[in-house]
């Protein structure tokens, strides 16, 4: 199954912060994600784990029932597909630390991202919160403590005076946490070992990382989603990693969710590109080097983002970036296979057009939204700042006023009510479609940001047009 590919493990990164997956889409799409090269998946649970007890804050409403995360690792099991499961410890604790009744853990006051490391309820809270997930995944080989852009590390208060000690650097501070969560790990679950993404450790010196035990604890993630990737500084970061006495590396590519950060369709060709890079990473270095790569597949940049691009319309990239993984290479018999495998005649990966919707699980909200994000806006757009008619006869002025020759009505409402009607009818459409793979939070989110507000920019104009239609009378009780 791996051909030729220098990456043993490949995992799809599942991010639960936002449009999380129904289970049913799940039992769905893991047959395709084997299909296509994966064996295992990186699920990111955030507020969607069923987290109990005084920890039971942190669900979201449609959390997954302890029967369903059950369900999703039966589901996994039977298509081979191992299952990571990845929780916050340091970084990115926004939905952990945007309840008031932890607010108190934030390092900084005013911003919920980043866990005070000085507070001895912090490593309590974090370690509580891995010891339940654990609990339903028995058996994780690894499990991913997270530790990425921990901002504001160090600018605290107690860090602050902590700082001012010798021989205290931000680095030590950094990798003191890293350590107490890596050891609650080891200690406790001894088969399980923990991954951690590289960021916060590529500027550490080597020898304070080696002089630390984290390089003995944890088998750090090497994440960089660019389509040019630094090739030579990814071998020296390797190199250095190594010398500090990492046993096994990790490389994270991004499918979806790394180019914009409400991006809506997914430029197939940046990602491509970007695995292609990482094969060639993987071809300078060690062979026993890099355990396994992560397709990420972000669904928001933080807990407060807006949604990017739905896990259906990543499909179609995930599929190019694994087969391309898989076999080495994207030649034209790989791009005939991805082809294949979604029911797509033709796949044109340096454009968003994949119109032709294909047979996959959630193809039909890919057409949907393709034809939402390319062409509602601007539709609504040529009618309402370019149309003669509307931008001649009833401008703002006009419109604010409720003025209008009456034989313009007829040339501009006819087209408004056409064009409100077309998109009322794919709203509906896309409406129903999502409502089958996602919960009803994800589905209003999504077309409130993305479908509505053109929708609601045409039913003005027609309200407007309506009231200026309408008799009126001047201040004296004159009809005009």
């Amino acid at each position: 199954m791996s051909g030729s590919s220098p990456f043993k493990m490949r995992l799809v990164h599942l991010d639960l912060k936002g449009a999380p997956p129904k289970v049913c889409y799940l039992s769905e799409i893991f047959p395709l994600f084997r299909a296509l090269g994966a064996n295992g998946i990186l699920i990111e649970y955030e507020d969607m784990f069923p987290y109990e007890g005084h920890l039971r804050l942190l669900r979201a409403k449609h959390a997954y029932s302890p029967s369903e995360i059950k369900e999703i690792l039966h589901l996994a099991t039977l298509n081979e597909l191992e299952v990571i499961p990845l929780v916050q410890t340091f970084g990115h604790m926004e939905f952990v630390l945007k309840h008031e009744a932890l607010a108190h853990l934030r390092e900084v006051a005013r911003f919920p991202n980043t866990l005070n490391p000085h507070k001895e309820e912090s490593l309590a809270l974090v370690t509580a919160m891995i010891d339940q997930v654990m609990e339903l995944h028995p058996g994780a080989r690894w499990f991913h403590v997270g530790c990425d852009e921990v901002y504001y590390l160090g600018e605290g208060e107690t860090s602050r005076q902590w700082l001012q000690q010798e021989p205290n650097s931000k680095a030590k501070l950094c990798l003191s946490h890293m350590e107490a969560v890596a050891s609650h790990m080891r200690a406790r679950y001894p088969t399980t070992t923990p991954l951690m993404w590289d960021d916060m450790l590529r500027d550490i010196p080597e020898d304070q990382l080696s002089g630390s035990r984290v390089p003995q604890l944890v088998e750090p993630v090497l994440w960089d989603y660019g389509a040019d990737l630094d090739l030579h500084g990814k071998a020296l970061l390797v190199e250095k990693y190594r010398k500090s006495g990492f046993s096994w590396l990790w490389a994270a590519s991004a499918f979806k969710g790394a180019t914009g950060v409400n991006q809506s369709l997914t430029p197939i060709e940046h990602h491509l590109r970007n695995h292609l890079q990482w094969l060639q990473v993987a071809g300078s270095v060690p062979a026993d080097t890099l355990r396994g790569i992560i397709l990420t597949g972000w669904q928001r940049y933080d807990h407060f983002s807006v949604l990017c691009e739905l896990l259906p319309v990543g499909i179609p990239s995930l599929a190019v970036c694994l087969q391309a993984l898989l076999h080495g290479d994207f030649a034209e018999n790989v791009k005939a296979r991805v082809e294949n495998f979604l029911g797509i005649s033709s796949l044109e990966e340096m454009s968003f057009r994949s119109e032709g919707a294909g047979s996959f699980p959630g193809s039909d909200i890919l057409a949907l939204v393709t034809q939402v994000s390319l062409h509602l806006c601007s539709s609504v757009d040529a009618l309402l700042e370019r149309d003669r008619y509307v931008t001649g006869w009833f401008s703002p002025y006009h419109r604010r006023r409720k003025l209008i020759h009456p034989v313009m009505i007829e040339h501009i409402q006819p087209q408004a009510l056409s064009l409100l009607a077309r998109w009322n009818a794919l709203a509906g459409e896309l409406e129903a479609a999502l409502q089958r793979i996602f919960y009803p939070d994800t589905v209003e989110e999504w077309l409130e940001e993305n479908v509505h507000p053109s929708l609601q920019r045409l039913q003005a104009l027609l309200q407007d047009l309506g009231e200026a239609a309408s008799p009126r009378q001047d201040s004296a009780g004159t009809r005009i």
